[in-house]
């Protein structure tokens, strides 16, 4: 959080982002993680299912989430989703662009606390450090990032933006709860190799991803809504390093948590991003003559 804070600037403006970051330490230092469970909707429902059964629902789940990914890359590689740069008519009702996104992302924030807060292990370092990491980046994208943007006054079409929503749900639910109850991570866990990478790799990706979308912001001034050639950090290898950048956080996720829910997120996030990085730059490459020739799509100097 302290690092979105740094780099926005804008934490101020978000008074909810503060209140959600709060939830964990609530969890940790006020009530314990047994009170919440009680308590919880995620505690009511179990309180009606084995460890075991769940766990066998929760894998069919994430077996659901790599198929997903195939199904989406196909289809984004099929039918370009229209919004942003590609938002066209015929595609039904829409919304603003701020609130579009702060409804498409919320669940990541609200469904993957209530998740996390309910489990046997929400009080362990290891869990708490995974799921500060996921905050971290949801904080940012839920409550500063559609605050920074200067299209607000753009729209989304909803069938863009519910999609995304029940998305995210599932796959709140399926990490949080691993992280926090289904999995199991030694008190060591934060000193082993596999998670001090995943952290490192995580923290790059985020860096990129805040960085690139500031790049992209700062390109209009206020007002403006003319596209222009994005330069400077990873724009001068890369039509879309803010995608790069979340392709790597999320790799560095699957690694730091060791785990297959990890994994399958990490390839949806690729499998969604790489076909719409693909098509900004070939849109890049038709609007502009000028555009760098050795500038790739999303991967340098490969794709």
């Amino acid at each position: 959080i302290s690092f979105i804070s740094f780099h926005s600037g804008t934490t101020n403006q978000c008074p909810m982002a503060g209140a959600f970051a709060g939830i964990l330490l609530s969890a940790a230092e006020g009530e314990s993680c047994e009170h919440h469970a009680r308590n919880n909707t995620w505690s009511l429902l179990s309180e009606s299912i084995s460890f075991e059964d769940e766990a066998v629902i929760h894998e069919n789940m994430v077996t659901a989430n790599f198929l997903l990914g195939i199904i989406t890359f196909t289809a984004a590689m099929s039918v370009v989703p229209p919004y942003g740069r590609h938002i066209r008519k015929g595609w039904g009702p829409v919304i603003s662009n701020k609130w579009g996104w702060v409804l498409m992302e919320i669940p990541s924030v609200v469904v993957f606390v209530g998740t996390f807060i309910s489990g046997s292990q929400c009080q362990k370092l290891a869990p708490r450090l995974l799921a500060g990491m996921w905050l971290g980046h949801y904080i940012y994208r839920t409550f500063v990032f559609p605050n920074l943007i200067r299209t607000q006054d753009k729209c989304i079409p909803l069938c863009v933006v519910m999609p995304g929503f029940i998305y995210n749900i599932f796959n709140s639910y399926l990490n949080a709860r691993f992280i926090s109850h289904l999995g199991s991570y030694p008190s060591t866990w934060p000193t082993d190799p596999r998670f001090i990478l995943g952290s490192m790799i995580f923290a790059s990706g985020l860096f990129l991803n805040i960085y690139s979308d500031k790049t992209l912001i700062n390109l209009r001034q206020p007002g403006e809504t003319k596209y222009k050639v994005p330069r400077g950090g990873g724009f001068e290898y890369v039509s879309s390093p803010n995608y790069l950048g979340e392709i790597i956080e999320w790799t560095g996720w699957a690694i730091a948590s060791w785990s297959l829910p990890g994994l399958s997120f990490a390839l949806y996030t690729s499998s969604n991003l790489i076909p719409r990085a693909l098509e900004n730059h070939k849109w890049y490459q038709e609007k502009f003559a000028d555009y760098p020739a050795g500038r790739k799509a999303v991967i340098p100097k490969i794709l």
